[in-house]
C-alpha cells in the first residue's frame, strides 16, 4: 500500500493500524473508525460516511495484501456498528466487499469475513432482507468450507439470519425460490444440510407459503433424500413429512399435476427410502387429487406395477404400491368411455355415479375417488372437494395406459403379482370403458393368448377373465369378426347357441350379430369365434399347453362364458381341422371334460335326454366332430342314450385299425362307465326289455378288449344283467324300445353313420400316408 496516499478522513494512525499484522492493533483502529463514523452520523454527513466505507472497501478489504484485507473487514464492521439503524442505507456497500472475501484462499481471512458480516447483519437486522439472496449464496458456500473455524463462524451467521427471517414478514420468497432451486442440487453433504435447514425454517414461518413453490424444489428434496449421510436423510425425511402434512391440510391449493411426474420418476429409483417416500406421496396424491391424476396414469402404472412383485424385503413399498394401484383403478369410471370431447363440469357432476366403482372387479374394496371426487379412503382422510369442483374435466388417455399394460404383460421376466395386476387393469378397463378399449383389442389379443402359457394358475384365471370379457362384451360386436385363419374356418355366428329364457335356444337367424340373453349368460360377440379359433390354434401348435392346461382352460371358460357356446364353436372349428391327429386329440380332451367336469353338469343334462330340438342340434354338431375319435363318438352316444346307434358304431369298429391307443381309449371308456356320471346307464341295464342295444353295445366293447382288467370289469358288470335270455332282438309286435331314439324326426342316424365312416376313412388314409413316409410308428395290435 502506498504510504504517501491520502486516505482522509482516515488518519495516518488508523491506516497504519489497519495494515498491521496484529489483531489487537487492527481492533484499536476499528474503534477509532467507529468513533469517527459516529461523529459523521451526528453531523448527518453522508458524503463522508460513504467516503469512509468506500475507502475501507476498495483500499483495504479488496486489497492484494492479506493484512490490509483483514483491516478492511474489521473497519467495515465498525462502520456498521457506528451507523446503527442507519446502516440499512449503506448495506450494499458494506456487504459486497465482505462477501468477496468469502472466496479468499486464506481460511483465516474467510473467518474474519464471517465475523465482519455477522456484526453487520446483527446491527441491520431486518434491513438485510432485500440482500438475502446474496447473503444466502455466500453462506451456502461457506457451509461446505473445509476449515472447521470458518464452518463454525458461518453457522453463527446462519443462525442469526434465520432468526431475522423468522421474525420478519417481509421476506421475498418469490425472489428467493430460483436461488433455492439452483442450490438444492448441490452434491456436497454440508451444503445439502444447509439447504434442508433453511427449508425447515421457511416452512415453519406462518407468513411464508412455501407449499406454492414445492413443485420447483420437490425433485431436489428427493435427490437429497438419497444422501449417504444418515443425519441429512433424516432431516430431509422430516422436511418431506412436514410438506405432506401441509398438503393434507390444504389440498385445494396444491399443484398436484405439476408434481406428478416428479413422483413417478422417484418411485422408480433403486434407493428404498426414496422409493418408499415417493410411493407414499403418490398414494396421498391419488387419494386427495382424484381424477386430476388420471392424465399421469401411464407413468404411475410404469412406476407402481413392478413394485407389486416385491418380496418381503420390500414389503412396505409393495403394500403402498398396491394401495396406489387400487386407488388409481377406482378413478376410472364409465364416464371415461364417453367421446373425447369432455362435457361441462356441471353436467359431468350430475351424470357421474359415485357408487359405480369396481362392480365386476374381484377382491377390491368399494368406494373411493371417482367422478364425484370423493377421495376419502378412511375416516381420517380429507375429502378434496374444492379443487374438484373448480377444475376442468379430465380426459383419460387410454392409449398410454394400454401401452404400459401391454409392455408389462409381454415381459416374461416380470413377477406374477405384477402380471395379475396388469390383467385386473385390463379387465377393469374393458368393464368401465369397453368402447375405447376395443380399439386396442387387436394389439392385446396375441399377448393375452400367449399368457395362457403362464406358469401360474392365478395368472391364467385372470387372463381368461379378460378374454371372456372381450368375447362377450356387447361393445365388441362388429360387422366383421376380424381376420380368421382361413376361409374354411369361417362359420356363421348363427350356428352358435346362446340360451335365453322363454324362447328357442338355437340361433338360426342368418347374420345374427348382437344377441339378447339373460344376465347369467354372456352375449357372444364378433370376437368370440375368433377367440375359439386362436385358442385351438394355440393348442395345436403347443401340445404341452393342451396336455398340461387344456382341460383347466376349457373348464374355466365354461364357467366364464356359456358352456354350450364353447363346445358348439369348438366342434364347428374341429370339423374343418386339417390336422386330423390334433382333431382326434382335441375331441378326446373335450369329451373327457364333457363327461367328467362338474362345470358341465347342466350341459350333460341337456344332452342326456335330447328332448328339445336345440339339444338334438347340439348333439348332431358335436357328433360330426367327435367322429374324429371313434371311442369318444360311442361315449357321446352313451351320454345321449343313443344306444342303438352306439351299437351300430361298434359294429363298424371291425373295419378300423385296432391300435394300442385305440384299445387304451376303450379301456378308459369302460372305466368311465363305472363312474357316477353313468349311473343312469348302469341302472338301465335292469330294464333289459327296453335296452337291448345298450347291452349289445357293452358286449361289443367287451369283445373289442383283450383279456385285461378292463375286460374283467366290464364282464363282471354284464354278468349282473338279469334275464340274459331276453337279449333276443328279433322283430316282434311289441313297441320299439324307448331308448333307441330312432324315431326322432330331427336326427338322421343313417346320415350320421355315413359321416362317421367318411371321417374314419380319411383318418386311415392319413395314417397310411404317414406310414409311407416312415415317420409313423405302426402300433396296430394283432388279436
Amino acid at each position: 500500500m502506498n504510504p504517501e496516499k491520502d486516505f482522509a478522513p482516515l488518519t495516518p494512525n488508523i491506516v497504519r493500524a489497519l495494515n498491521d499484522k496484529l489483531y489487537e492493533k487492527r481492533k484499536v483502529a476499528a474503534l477509532e473508525i467507529e468513533k469517527l463514523v459516529r461523529e459523521f452520523v451526528a453531523q448527518n454527513n453522508t458524503v463522508q460516511i460513504k467516503h469512509v466505507i468506500q475507502t475501507l472497501s476498495q483500499e483495504f478489504a479488496l486489497s492484494q495484501h492479506p493484512h490490509s484485507r483483514k483491516g478492511g473487514l474489521i473497519g467495515l464492521a465498525a462502520c456498521s456498528i457506528a451507523l446503527g439503524k442507519d446502516s440499512g442505507l449503506y448495506l450494499k456497500e458494506l456487504i459486497e466487499p465482505v462477501l468477496t472475501c468469502f472466496n479468499d484462499a486464506d481460511s483465516r481471512l474467510r473467518y474474519y469475513a464471517c465475523e465482519a458480516l455477522y456484526n453487520i447483519v446483527k446491527v441491520a437486522r431486518g434491513a438485510v432482507l432485500p440482500h438475502f439472496n446474496v447473503l444466502f449464496d455466500g453462506l451456502s458456500k461457506l457451509a461446505a468450507d473445509p476449515d472447521p473455524n470458518v464452518k463454525s463462524g458461518s453457522e453463527l451467521l446462519d443462525r442469526l439470519l434465520k432468526d431475522i427471517v423468522t421474525e420478519s414478514n417481509k421476506f421475498d420468497l418469490v425472489g428467493f425460490i430460483p436461488l433455492l432451486r439452483e442450490r438444492i442440487y448441490s452434491n456436497n453433504q454440508y451444503a445439502r444440510q444447509f439447504i434442508i435447514s433453511w427449508i425447515l425454517v421457511l416452512e415453519s414461518v406462518p407468513d411464508i407459503n412455501l407449499l406454492d413453490y414445492l413443485p420447483e424444489i420437490l425433485d431436489g428434496l428427493f435427490q437429497i433424500l438419497g444422501d449417504n449421510g444418515k443425519e441429512i436423510r433424516k432431516m430431509c425425511e422430516v422436511v418431506l413429512g412436514e410438506f405432506l402434512k401441509e398438503i393434507k391440510k390444504n389440498p385445494s391449493s396444491v399443484k398436484f399435476a405439476e408434481m406428478a411426474n416428479i413422483l413417478v420418476i422417484h418411485c422408480q429409483t433403486t434407493d428404498d427410502l426414496i422409493q418408499l417416500t415417493a410411493m407414499c406421496w403418490m398414494r396421498e396424491f391419488i387419494q386427495l387429487a382424484g381424477r386430476v391424476m388420471l392424465p399421469y396414469s401411464s407413468g404411475i402404472l410404469t412406476a407402481v406395477l413392478p413394485c407389486l412383485a416385491y418380496d418381503d424385503r420390500k414389503k412396505s413399498i409393495k403394500e403402498v404400491a398396491n394401495v396406489c394401484n387400487q386407488s388409481l383403478m377406482k378413478l376410472v369410471t364409465p364416464e371415461d368411455d364417453e367421446p373425447d370431447e369432455p362435457k361441462p363440469v356441471a353436467q359431468r357432476q350430475v351424470e357421474s355415479n359415485p357408487d359405480d366403482s369396481l362392480a365386476k372387479q374381484e377382491g377390491t374394496a368399494s368406494g373411493g375417488p371417482d367422478g364425484s371426487c370423493d377421495a376419502s379412503f378412511s375416516s381420517s382422510s380429507s375429502v378434496f372437494v374444492p379443487a374438484c369442483t373448480e377444475r376442468a374435466p379430465v380426459t383419460l388417455h387410454l392409449d398410454g395406459i394400454v401401452q404400459v399394460l401391454n409392455c408389462h404383460l409381454s415381459d416374461m421376466a416380470i413377477g406374477m403379482m405384477t402380471r395379475i395386476a396388469v390383467l385386473k387393469w385390463l379387465y377393469h378397463l374393458y368393464i368401465k370403458t369397453p368402447r375405447k378399449m376395443f380399439r386396442h383389442t387387436d394389439s392385446l389379443f396375441p399377448i393375452l393368448l400367449q399368457t395362457l402359457s403362464d406358469e401360474s394358475d392365478e395368472v391364467i384365471l385372470k387372463d381368461l377373465e379378460v378374454l371372456a370379457e372381450i368375447a362377450s362384451s356387447p361393445a365388441g360386436q362388429t360387422d366383421d369378426p376380424g381376420p380368421l385363419d382361413g376361409p374354411d374356418l369361417r362359420v356363421s355366428h348363427s350356428e352358435l347357441q346362446v340360451p335365453t329364457p322363454g324362447r328357442a335356444n338355437l340361433l338360426n337367424t342368418p347374420g345374427t350379430k348382437g344377441l339378447e340373453c339373460s344376465p347369467s349368460t354372456p352375449t357372444m360377440n364378433s370376437y368370440f369365434y375368433k377367440f375359439m379359433i386362436n385358442l385351438l390354434k394355440r393348442f395345436s401348435s403347443e401340445r404341452k399347453l393342451l396336455e398340461a392346461r387344456g382341460a383347466f382352460i376349457i373348464r374355466q371358460l365354461c364357467l366364464l362364458l356359456n358352456a354350450e357356446n364353447i363346445f358348439h364353436s369348438m366342434a364347428d372349428i374341429l370339423l374343418r381341422e386339417e390336422d386330423l391327429k390334433f382333431a382326434s386329440t382335441m375331441v378326446h380332451t373335450l369329451n373327457t371334460i364333457l363327461l367328467t367336469s362338474t362345470e358341465l353338469f347342466q350341459l350333460r343334462n341337456q344332452l342326456k335326454d335330447l328332448k328339445t330340438l336345440e339339444s338334438q342340434n347340439l348333439f348332431c354338431c358335436l357328433y360330426r366332430s367327435w367322429c374324429h375319435n371313434p371311442v369318444t363318438t360311442v361315449s357321446l352316444c352313451f351320454l345321449t342314450q343313443n344306444y342303438r346307434h352306439a351299437y351300430d358304431l361298434i359294429q363298424k369298429f371291425g373295419d378300423l385299425e385296432v391300435t394300442v391307443d385305440f384299445l387304451t381309449e376303450v379301456d378308459k371308456l369302460v372305466q368311465l362307465i363305472e363312474c357316477p356320471i353313468f349311473t343312469y346307464l348302469r341302472l338301465q341295464l335292469l330294464d333289459v326289455k327296453n335296452n337291448p342295444y345298450l347291452i349289445k353295445a357293452l358286449y361289443g366293447l367287451l369283445m373289442l378288449l383283450p383279456q385285461s382288467s378292463a375286460f374283467q370289469l366290464l364282464s363282471h358288470r354284464l354278468q349282473c344283467v338279469p334275464n340274459p335270455e331276453l337279449l333276443q332282438t328279433e322283430d316282434s309286435p311289441q313297441a320299439a324300445p324307448k331308448s333307441q331314439k330312432a324315431d326322432s324326426p330331427s336326427i338322421n342316424y343313417t346320415e350320421l353313420l355315413q359321416h362317421f365312416e367318411k371321417v374314419q376313412k380319411k383318418h386311415l388314409e392319413v395314417r397310411h400316408q404317414r406310414s409311407g413316409r416312415g415317420d409313423h410308428l405302426d402300433r396296430r395290435v394283432v388279436l
